[in-house]
């Protein structure tokens, strides 16, 4: 496990934002729910959980700045390290009683994604990784699979929403493409939790176009400690940027992305 300073903040502002999500999960049917667009929901439990995130590591490390799917972005004093943070992901399944969604928290230094933490309030897990310190479930160091050969893997992926049917066409090539060559594939609907099961071996693979940077920042580093590979889908490393993935052991990631790009 982890133990440093920084982690120690992180890991205390999770579990109290998660606390929240925890209680108001089973309460589901109670949340008052606005719309954002087709098929993408924020319930006050996301700002509130946001809230508390800010609230906690802006106290505990004043000047850095924040990225954030509800409040945008907040520059701070600090021009070199900036949060990255997904208060709720997979919030159309919260919204629905499925237990698989998470808190967030990735933070950059000079860009570069130094420390990473996934929190699902609904199992307790704690995924989390800091440069150079491995990464960690819980208490078990984790290691991405080491199947070489696509037609044993199991691939999770993303589809995208409604509102979001200009990307349909391309998804369903891909999946085509992928399909035809992988044992299986999921589509869990938290991009932060996939990257996790990546990071652990239970799946082999994963890609997902159409994404946010809080969505990827924290599971980024959390893969690439377990000793994995992580690039946008198209081999490059603007993950933030192009708000793509692709992630794997090196064979799973190099066959994978060959498929994503063709």
């Amino acid at each position: 496990m982890i133990r440093s300073a920084l982690m120690n903040v992180m890991t205390a502002a999770a579990l109290k934002a998660g606390r929240g999500l925890q209680r108001d999960f089973g309460e589901v049917e109670n949340l008052q729910v606005s719309v954002k667009g087709p098929g993408d929901f924020v319930s006050a439990a996301d700002r509130k959980a946001e809230k508390i995130l800010h609230g906690e590591l802006a106290r505990a490390r004043p000047g850095y700045g924040f990225v954030m799917e509800e409040s945008g972005r907040i520059d701070g004093t600090d021009k070199s390290h900036t949060w990255f943070i997904d208060p709720l992901d997979g919030t159309t399944n919260f919204l629905h009683g499925l237990p698989i969604f998470a808190i967030s928290i990735g933070l950059a230094r000079e860009d570069q994604i130094v420390a990473g933490l996934v929190h699902n309030p609904a199992t307790g897990d704690l995924f989390i990784a800091q440069k150079g310190q491995g990464a960690y479930q819980n208490n078990r160091r984790l290691r991405v699979a080491a199947r070489r050969d696509l037609a044993d893997c199991l691939i999770g992926c993303g589809i995208p929403h409604l509102g979001n049917a200009k990307e349909h066409p391309r998804f369903a090539a891909d999946l085509a493409t992928v399909m035809a060559k992988a044992s299986n594939l999921r589509r869990l609907g938290a991009a932060a939790l996939d990257l996790c099961f990546v990071a652990s071996g239970s799946y082999d693979g994963y890609w997902e176009r159409n994404l946010q940077a809080w969505d990827v920042a924290a599971g980024i580093i959390i893969v690439k400690e377990a000793g994995g590979f992580v690039t946008d889908a198209d081999g490059g490393a603007e993950m933030l940027a192009k708000g793509s993935v692709c992630a794997g052991n090196e064979a799973i990631h190099r066959d994978l992305l060959n498929l994503i790009r063709t």
